[in-house]
């Protein structure tokens, strides 16, 4: 979105118009969904939910940009994940069936969708082999678009760790990658 658009469209959802609200949440959720699901398999659109309900509760006391209203949503869902990890590690339970996602606002073509939907699991089993760390800065930077101030103050970390940390994983992403090709386990 435009900056003073999105600006227009907040205030708008501010005061309770619900159209400017499902705009703003379609400009967010696929990303948000991505980042949930990569972070806590199985779990993602309950978490999404948990997220966009706790924003709903508190946009009137958000104050900010179209940047630092992405952060504080990923900030609530960062939360929610850690939350929700605690959880089941003292309540463990068994996922009976991942839900898809649904696009509510386009028609699409199911060879793509599918397409799309394999490349996806695909990239965030990958990046679900790294270390945490590095797993959550890359789905930051690059899922959720924050910038490195955004990711290092959302992970408690200097700016500097988070380019190291994007950079491994990256790094270590390419040579599986490049190992997956050479050994034929990936379509070129």
């Amino acid at each position: 979105m435009l900056e003073q658009r999105f600006l227009e469209t907040l205030a708008r959802a501010r005061s309770g118009n619900e159209h400017a609200f499902a705009l703003i949440y379609n400009d967010i959720q696929p990303a948000l969904l991505r980042y949930s699901w990569a972070q806590a398999p199985g779990h993602g659109e309950d978490i999404s939910a948990e997220v966009w309900l706790e924003v709903s509760r508190a946009l009137r006391r958000f104050d900010g940009d179209e940047q630092g209203f992405r952060a504080w949503v990923f900030t609530i869902a960062r939360r929610k994940i850690i939350d929700h990890v605690r959880r089941d590690a003292r309540r463990p339970t068994v996922v009976l069936q991942d839900a898809e996602e649904i696009y509510l606002n386009e028609a699409r073509d199911v060879a793509e969708d599918y397409e799309d939907e394999e490349a996806t699991k695909r990239a965030l089993t990958l990046v679900r082999t790294l270390p945490q760390s590095q797993a959550e800065a890359i789905l930051l930077r690059v899922v959720a678009g924050l910038d490195i101030a955004q990711v290092a103050g959302l992970l408690g970390k200097s700016p500097g760790a988070v380019r190291v940390l994007t950079h491994r994983g990256l790094r270590r992403l390419a040579a599986v990658l490049t190992e997956q090709m050479a050994t034929g386990g990936v379509e070129r």
